[in-house]
């Protein structure tokens, strides 16, 4: 049986291209990535990595096992979800984060059928978009996160697509100029002042740092307000205006929109789940009733 910390060292290695970025990643020494990565080599019968090079790349065999070797890590994470709810004990305290993108009566229930399941537990619930909840659950500042499925995950991260989908329109004020256009096009989105949700992260920061015309907020709430008021057009997902702005947006006609958004819930393969984790994750996994 391959170790799965030399997987993951292996995952590392070929997601960030240096072993030594591996092993600051991991919190370990290069000599141990290596080592682990050479013993691996050896086990499999293959050679992982092309090392003749400046920095090692993957070889044909690396790339052709590396899918496995992920399949490997999404199978034990299942297995552990599995094994901590039949476990006796439980976390004392659980903490997630939540993007603003999703909303429904699946995670409302959710939330109910925890509090009867687990009474005693101590629930944190933060709101977070995109790389800032992915942050939080690798720092270990959260257990698990739901957020707007994104394109990419370090390899740390475990992640799966919950049975929900969540949408997003283009909304302005109804006092807007777009709010007078039967058909919009991608050229009067462009001559108008755009609204956006900004993270911290440093590939938002340089999107925020892109020419063009936009103000930005730190969440869909206060992007919602600046909409009401008139500053611009905004994506903004569809559950929110229903509940909190329905009477003064609208939303907008545009080719390609609204547009359904798959959403993920991720966690970390470092620390895993306590029993009521697993549980909720796996709850948030089910197919609607």
């Amino acid at each position: 049986m391959h170790s799965l910390d030399a997987l993951l060292m292996f995952i590392e290695a070929a997601n960030l291209g240096s072993f030594s970025a591996a092993a600051r990643k991991l919190g370990k020494q290069q000599s141990s990535v290596s080592e682990a990565i050479a013993n691996l080599e050896i086990d499999l019968g293959v050679t992982l990595f092309d090392r003749s090079t400046r920095k090692p790349t993957l070889t044909e065999h690396g790339h052709a096992l590396l899918t496995h070797a992920r399949q490997l890590l999404d199978a034990n994470d299942k297995l552990s979800r599995a094994a901590q709810q039949l476990a006796g004990g439980r976390e004392a305290q659980l903490s997630f984060a939540l993007s603003d993108t999703y909303q429904s009566d699946v995670f409302e229930k959710s939330l109910a059928q925890l509090e009867r399941r687990f009474p005693d537990l101590s629930l944190e619930c933060l709101i977070a978009e995109d790389e800032d909840a992915v942050d939080l659950v690798q720092s270990g500042r959260v257990q698990l996160a739901l957020v707007a499925a994104q394109p990419s995950y370090p390899p740390d991260i475990g992640f799966e697509t919950i049975a929900d989908q969540s949408e997003i329109g283009l909304y302005v004020s109804t006092a807007h100029p777009l709010a007078q256009a039967a058909q919009i096009s991608g050229d009067m989105l462009r001559q108008a002042r755009e609204l956006r949700v900004n993270t911290y992260t440093h590939r938002d920061r340089t999107r925020q740092q892109q020419p063009g015309l936009h103000w930005s907020a730190s969440s869909y709430l206060i992007l919602l307000e600046m909409t009401e008021l008139g500053f611009g057009w905004a994506e903004l997902p569809r559950w929110v205006v229903k509940r909190f702005g329905a009477a003064d947006l609208k939303e907008l006609k545009v080719h390609g929109w609204p547009r359904s958004i798959r959403v993920h819930v991720i966690w970390s393969r470092e620390r895993g789940l306590g029993q009521a984790g697993a549980w909720l994750c796996n709850t948030f996994l089910q197919a609607p009733a």
